[in-house]
């Protein structure tokens, strides 16, 4: 099996020692076998959408060794209950189907159940969901690899509809490191992009002012302590 990625090396380096793990679109399970090799998990989960990805998973954890890793054919946690898992891990998938997933569970609002969650697309959406739903975003890492910027981030339900600016869906909790720069400029490049396209249509002026607001909060916070 290949070397793990940075990108999974840095969700497993947020998984609390001991946890009960679910791993939502597991692809072939390297995930859940490093964190069963290296004693972090207890016990995983490790769900997927289709067939052939579980076949390949099975293969490679039958070659690893590992014991204690449960594979389930099923879309996001439907066959997942209460009480399997407390750290649930989601992640290289795009931010509406990641929303869809966790609506789509129950017992994952509880503040005894950890959000791990790394989207590839529309992290705007995803955090929009998780506050909306009376969660909040802990941590957020920016990472840098293979020439994509993604930012993976912790949230845990809090029971609360946080107030939070609307600038906020789109940067959230992203730290001014260098890393941290190059996702919030990308972010901003997304938003100048939809401006630039609004501009001259009538039927988008109201979604036009608003997203050159969040364009010019970005801005200050970028220019902040430069």
């Amino acid at each position: 099996m290949s070397e793990l990625s940075l990108r999974l090396k840095t969700i497993a380096s947020l998984v609390p020692i001991g946890a009960r793990v679910c791993d939502v679109g597991t692809d072939h399970a390297r995930l859940p076998i490093y964190l069963k090799q290296n004693n972090i998990a207890n016990s995983v989960i490790a769900t997927d959408l289709n067939e052939k990805p579980l076949k390949f998973a099975k293969e490679n954890i039958e070659k690893s060794g590992v014991s204690g890793i449960s594979l389930r054919l099923c879309d996001g946690l439907s066959a997942v209950e209460n009480g399997e898992a407390d750290t649930v891990i989601v992640a290289g998938i795009g931010g509406e189907v990641i929303s869809e997933i966790l609506e789509n569970c129950c017992w994952i609002k509880s503040n005894s159940v950890t959000l791990i969650l790394q989207p590839t697309t529309s992290p705007e959406v995803l955090r929009k969901t998780l506050i909306q739903s009376g969660f909040d975003i802990l941590t957020e890492i920016p990472l840098f690899e293979n020439g994509k910027i993604y930012s993976i981030m912790t949230a845990r339900f809090c029971g609360n509809t946080l107030n939070y600016p609307e600038h906020f869906y789109y940067i959230g909790k992203v730290p001014k490191n260098e890393n941290g720069i190059i996702y919030i400029k990308k972010q901003q490049k997304r938003i100048f992009d939809c401006i630039s396209a609004y501009k001259n249509i009538p039927a988008k002026q109201k979604e036009y002012e608003l997203l050159r607001k969040i364009y010019l909060e970005i801005e200050k916070i970028l220019t902040e302590n430069t």
